[in-house]
């Protein structure tokens, strides 16, 4: 069995190690905390702990890092694991750009060791169904798509407002309806963004509608300061799929499509009981992955990583090259 070493304990670690320690035998965790690594071991039964990252590098026993810290760390943190000669499986978003992404996944062809990033949303059976349906042709031409993650967090002193941490809304929030989109619909050929920006260009929310050929669209929104709507929907020339709140997550496929009644007022329904916290399908993807010997996972590659933060790219820079100065001030610093 695959040995890993989680890096970082906090609220996404504790959600994903129980779902890894149904399939995976985790060793070693690491926070920069001494204390929060030695009670985090003690908690989920780990059997070492350490402070020190060197430590999990050099680590024999370890063939596979999972990596869970402040995203504004990934790529570094990501680019040592690799050079070391570890598999690694790191929390979205994976970097910060494109050039960080295509530039850890050059290293780990180089060190011929497997490497993605978790977004646990394309493992879900119910995002399988939903392209199950797609394939089918069940809402016959998809035409367009609308997806959104807003969710107040009023900490104005937690990591998503400090630059030093984390990137912004887009890149914690929105990379699920860019994802999303672009695994319906492939890359965009334009974009149409705004969004509120603070005067060191961290973003608080954008909205944005993502262009494609032959006249499809996506709609879509992120913001760490208000709700948005949280439902994802893809609408076709003959009826619609709508994935339930929270749509990242969901365990439910709503199918508008058939005849008037089916359509309007009674939808088939799609639904998968979450398996624990819902990460064992992307655990168990990637230990597949790594018996049969693979460097990249064909659901979630490196290109169509790099893909997305190509759109993400394209996104800030609109909403930061135009965003009002005076809407600095009523954001958090």
């Amino acid at each position: 069995m695959t040995k890993w070493a989680v890096v970082g304990t906090g609220a996404v670690s504790r959600s994903v190690v129980p779902d890894m320690q149904e399939l995976a035998d985790v060793v070693l965790v690491h926070s920069r905390d001494r204390g929060n690594a030695e009670r985090f071991a003690s908690e989920f039964g780990i059997p070492r702990s350490t402070a020190d990252y060197e430590v999990v590098l050099q680590d024999t026993e370890v063939d596979a890092v999972y990596i869970a810290t402040p995203f504004a760390l990934h790529f570094e943190m990501t680019k040592r694991a690799l050079q070391a000669g570890k598999h690694v499986l790191v929390e979205k978003p994976m970097a910060l750009n494109t050039a960080e992404v295509e530039g850890l996944f050059e290293i780990a062809r180089a060190q011929d060791v497997f490497l993605m990033e978790a977004m646990w949303m394309k493992f879900s059976p119910v995002y399988t169904a939903l392209h199950e349906q797609l394939r089918d042709r069940v809402i016959g031409d998809v035409r367009n798509l609308r997806a959104s993650f807003g969710i107040p967090f009023p900490d104005p002193t937690g990591s998503r407002t400090d630059l030093s941490r984390s990137g912004g809304a887009l890149l914690d929030q929105g990379i699920y309806p860019v994802t999303l989109a672009q695994s319906v619909l492939g890359e965009p050929t334009g974009i149409i963004a705004s969004g509120a920006v603070r005067d060191d260009g961290l973003d608080f929310s954008a909205h944005f509608t993502l262009e494609f050929s032959g006249g499809r669209y996506a709609q879509c929104a992120c913001s760490m300061v208000e709700f948005t709507e949280l439902t994802a929907s893809v609408a076709g020339t003959e009826g619609w799929l709508t994935l339930s709140p929270p749509f990242w997550a969901t365990t439910d496929l709503e199918i508008h499509a058939g005849d008037l009644r089916r359509v309007f007022r009674e939808p088939g329904l799609i639904t998968h009981p979450r398996e624990g916290s819902g990460y064992v399908p992307m655990v168990r993807a990637v230990m597949d992955a790594l018996k049969q010997g693979l460097r990249e996972h064909p659901l979630h590659t490196g290109a169509d990583t790099a893909a997305v933060f190509r759109t993400m790219d394209g996104i800030l820079a609109q909403i930061r090259s135009t965003h009002a100065p005076s809407e600095a001030d009523a954001l958090p610093h």
